[in-house]
């Protein structure tokens, strides 16, 4: 959905563009047929250490303020810990899961990716595991471009020199950044916050998945935040539903979060001042904030009491964060809670491959400058809403959940998809549709119309053509 092929001859594409062979259907652990494979394996570059696993053994360095190892014990899911009796997450497969280790997370999934194979011959799709997000966080506050752009440079480089790159000139690669990619994409001439990893052509090329997509690049795409549940079995997910759909949920709305920076223009101060004034709204009070050692030295909040607030509401606040998105949004639906958008690039131009294109089935959208400008009041808008929509979007919001998780590694025999499955099979899809077009001796772009590529992502099935969106406002 939202690619397009242009008529570009082959003779004009890039050099060394040979198209691979087609998929061996064969496992690589028995060595016989596995007809369950057909077109989804993936083959794993094992990269040199110094793109990724010295990276996580130096996770000292990721932060000043924070021990961030304790982040990445468990491949990335953190310490695990239990809620007790009555606790808002279960006793199994609950973890202090930080945001940023999802390169970690992906690469531990697929190393046990069930279609694996050693052939790259062989693969659908190419797996590049650089902890792009590791890099950068070590290098952030280096004054020279240069420096910080050392070792994407190092990257890019070592994968032109590949003959699995060569193949299709990088458009059946992947990878993963536990970054927005507004953090990769800052111009190396200039300077300016983060590096450059996504301006080089090679990286151009390949499928960028991050927790934060730009609704104008093309070749990045958004997947869930990490959130603190990563359940081993089916039976876990299932219960976890059952559980929100009948869960007593006494206040009409709650906003998981505080003041930031530019809270005025986010909707921030308001949401906290409305929320205040209500007695049907709660936020997160002092008690959830931990302060043990090594903690963040403005404290934060303990997903148990993060949870237990979320779980509390039937409407979960969901205005900018830090950058556009936000890991509450994940945590609200985890919770069951519907979630209340205050811009667009939070959730519906982001998140195309998870959440319905109809928005309005799973939550509500109150627009930012109607908050800011105190022409809202967010209450009265969620009180108009009829107890039957309340529960159908609720019920909607608990059948996203699966998708929006990330499973245990080492589950064996689980039949729901995950964000990781969903997230594969559509850069499997994606890599497809470039296979064919350039045995047709066109290429395969995302990037379509400039600044309006993203209305391409929101088509529905069978729709070919874009024009006025009710987002265009939100877009400039």
């Amino acid at each position: 959905i939202g690619e397009r092929c242009s008529n570009t001859p082959r003779s004009l594409l890039q050099s060394g563009d040979a198209l691979s062979k087609p998929p061996a259907f064969f496992s690589p652990r028995s060595g016989r047929p596995d007809p369950s494979c057909a077109g989804r394996y993936v083959y794993m570059y094992d990269l040199p250490p110094r793109f990724n696993a010295d990276l996580a053994r130096d996770c000292r360095r990721l932060s000043a303020s924070t021990d961030m190892c304790r982040h990445v014990v468990n491949d990335g899911f953190g310490s695990s810990f239990t809620d007790g009796a009555g606790g808002s997450l279960p006793e199994s497969g609950a973890y202090a899961t930080d945001q940023y280790m999802l390169e970690l997370i992906f690469h531990a999934r697929m190393r046990q990716y069930e279609c694996l194979t050693s052939d790259p011959a062989a693969a659908a799709a190419v797996y590049v595991p650089f902890y792009a997000e590791f890099d950068l966080a070590m290098r952030i506050d280096n004054s020279n471009m240069s420096a910080r752009n050392a070792l994407p440079r190092d990257m890019a480089d070592w994968l032109v020199r590949r003959p699995e790159w060569r193949a299709m000139g990088g458009r059946d690669h992947f990878m993963v950044a536990s970054r927005p990619t507004w953090d990769l994409l800052c111009d190396p001439n200039h300077g300016g916050y983060g590096n450059s990893l996504m301006t080089y052509p090679a990286i151009r090329n390949m499928t960028v998945l991050a927790f934060e997509a730009s609704p104008w690049q093309g070749n990045d795409f958004a997947v869930p935040y990490p959130s603190h549940f990563h359940p081993s079995s089916d039976a876990q997910v299932v219960a976890w539903q059952s559980r929100m759909r009948g869960l007593e949920r006494r206040r009409l709305w709650c906003f998981a979060g505080g003041s930031r920076h530019e809270s005025r223009k986010t909707g921030r101060n308001q949401i906290i001042e409305q929320c205040g004034r209500s007695s049907r709204c709660a936020l997160l009070g002092k008690a959830a904030v931990t302060k043990s050692p090594g903690e963040y030295t403005q404290g934060e909040y303990s997903p148990s009491h993060a949870m237990r607030l979320l779980e509390s509401a039937e409407f979960c606040i969901q205005p900018r964060g830090d950058s556009y998105t936000r890991k509450s949004i994940f945590d609200t639906i985890l919770a069951g809670c519907i979630p209340v958008f205050l811009h667009p690039i939070s959730a519906y131009v982001q998140y195309t491959w998870y959440l319905p294109r109809d928005y309005r089935a799973y939550s509500v959208f109150i627009p930012q400058r109607d908050v800011i400008g105190r022409n809202a009041s967010i209450e009265e808008v969620l009180r108009k809403i009829p107890p039957a929509k309340v529960a159908r979007m609720r019920e909607e919001v608990i059948r996203l959940i699966p998708a929006v998780m990330y499973r245990e590694p080492a589950a064996k025999g689980v039949q729901f998809k995950d964000a990781f499955d969903v997230a594969v099979e559509r850069v499997v899809d994606r890599v497809a549709k470039r296979r064919r077009a350039a045995a047709e001796g066109r290429e395969c772009r995302d990037s379509v119309d400039g600044y309006d590529s993203w209305k391409y992502n929101l088509l529905e099935d069978g729709q070919t053509e874009i024009g006025p969106h009710e987002f265009d406002p939100y877009m400039s």
